[in-house]
């Protein structure tokens, strides 16, 4: 649901596909519109191999993790139990087959955020199966995992987070059935669901550009869940564990309504607890569940936007530097201006002095929070660097606009910049616009830019305006 919620926040499903691929365990996503209590929201699922259901039954495909994976589980230990909305829960189970149970969760709990969420979950799955086997499953460790994220072609940030988020997870584990967190083992094709909903919940999150997530109230629910252990109460203990001192109230039916895999993106995500902050919303996304539950939309709701007590003028800004010392001037140049045309907004040089009494070129980029990936990967693929570094900060920027003057050779637009009282602070001819009418007409450049300055301000006069 999290997932469907930032693709229809704009999140592009190519780029979470791009992400599932490399982290090479064999998934893929799907996505597709569906309607819930009359709200369109997007549904994504983890598509994983069936390997393991064609070993027991000779079946071919793949397994849709909204689906119950069918097996007898003769091994007690900790797992990840895969559920219709696509969130996992983990649990500890101990049976054998033939076996019937069914069982239903449904969240209604609401996240209005600052990139905020309101959460409307509800699944259920039922599995009755009477054939009888057992079998060795293949399982993953934590560190397996960690493993896994680690080898995979992804942003090193993402990959952190990620990583982090799945240690919280295994330390709950761990803490809630008294063992060293390298004994935690998550079963394969649980682990390969919670691997892509984790992982692709930090890559999501990034794309976005946010540096703020806020979220209501959670609904953990109530009732108990039938595990090996016997009844346990709702939230399940290893939930309670990760949401730590989140505010939480149950309301509703019994039924489980945050798990494990809920709670995990949330603490991963580093959420804050408050009602809908003041914000401006630049996008929404509503990310549907399995079920459609009358008069209650299953679906979780992402905003996003601006905080709205900040200051309209002020913008993130990502800075993303490199230092190369084995370059010719010309590939410098050129990658330069292969950097302004993928979107960054300024791109400069500095020479600098290196170790060993080298002399390098420092490049520094500047850009959009959410191109810091594209243009990071450009880096590494058009020069000879092998390491950079990056931060977002926060950036002043007056109101722009543009007017426009006849000047004798043609129209030139004038870039203009006002303070917040609507002041003009400065206005300064579009270089292109001079440029190409200095070629046309052979007029020196500077010529053609102060006769437009001189024209915009005449413009200004007789407009009674202050320039």
């Amino acid at each position: 649901m999290f997932l469907g919620a930032l693709v229809d926040a704009g999140v592009p499903l190519s780029h979470l596909a791009e992400v599932t691929a490399a982290l090479n365990v064999g998934a893929r996503l799907e996505a597709r519109a569906v309607m819930r209590a009359g709200i369109t929201a997007t549904k994504v699922d983890v598509l994983v191999p069936a390997h393991l259901h064609e070993q027991e039954t000779g079946t071919e495909g793949l397994r849709d993790q909204g689906t119950d994976s069918g097996h007898a589980h003769t091994h007690s230990h900790v797992h990840l139990h895969s559920h219709e909305d696509s969130h996992l829960h983990s649990h500890v189970h101990d049976h054998d087959h033939p076996h019937e149970h069914d069982h239903e969760h449904a969240h209604s709990h609401e996240n209005d955020h600052a990139h905020t969420h309101e959460h409307s979950h509800s699944h259920d799955h039922e599995h009755s199966h009477s054939h009888e086997h057992a079998h060795p499953h293949e399982h993953r460790s934590l560190s397996a995992i960690v493993g896994i994220i680690r080898g995979a072609a992804l942003d090193e940030g993402v990959k952190a987070w990620a990583i982090r988020g799945f240690e919280m997870l295994g330390e709950a584990e761990a803490a809630i059935h008294s063992m060293p967190v390298e004994e935690v083992h998550f079963h394969e094709v649980g682990a390969v669901d919670t691997i892509v909903d984790i992982v692709c919940a930090a890559a999501g999150a990034k794309w976005l550009g946010v540096d703020k997530w806020v979220a209501s109230d959670l609904n953990v629910g109530s009732g108990t869940v039938k595990c090996a252990h016997g009844m346990l109460p709702v939230p399940a203990p290893a939930t309670l564990k990760l949401l730590g001192d989140a505010p939480v109230y149950a309301a509703g039916p019994a039924m489980e309504r945050v798990t494990p895999t809920g709670a995990t993106i949330l603490k991963m995500l580093g959420v804050e607890y408050a009602t809908l902050p003041r914000m401006r919303v630049s996008a929404s996304g509503y990310g549907a569940g399995g079920r459609d539950t009358a008069g209650e939309p299953n679906v979780l709701r992402v905003l996003v936007g601006e905080d709205a007590n900040a200051n309209e003028n002020e913008e993130k800004i990502a800075i993303l530097e490199t230092v190369i010392d084995d370059s010719t001037p010309q590939l410098v140049a050129y990658v330069s201006e292969l950097l302004l045309a993928a979107g960054a907004w300024d791109v400069y040089r500095v020479p600098v002095q290196m170790k060993k009494g080298r002399t390098g070129v420092q490049v520094t980029v500047l850009c959009a929070p959410k191109k810091l990936e594209e243009l990071r990967e450009l880096l590494f693929r058009e020069t000879t660097t092998i390491g950079a570094h990056w931060r977002i900060e926060s950036k002043m920027a007056l109101r722009r606009e543009f007017s426009e003057v006849q000047t004798p050779w043609g129209v030139v637009r004038i870039k203009v910049a006002r303070l917040g009282s609507g002041e003009i602070a400065n206005a300064s001819a579009e270089y292109e616009d001079c440029r190409k009418i200095a070629e046309e007409h052979g007029v020196p450049l500077k010529l053609v830019m102060l006769e437009a300055v001189q024209l915009y301000a005449v413009q200004c006069a007789v407009e009674r305006k202050v320039l």
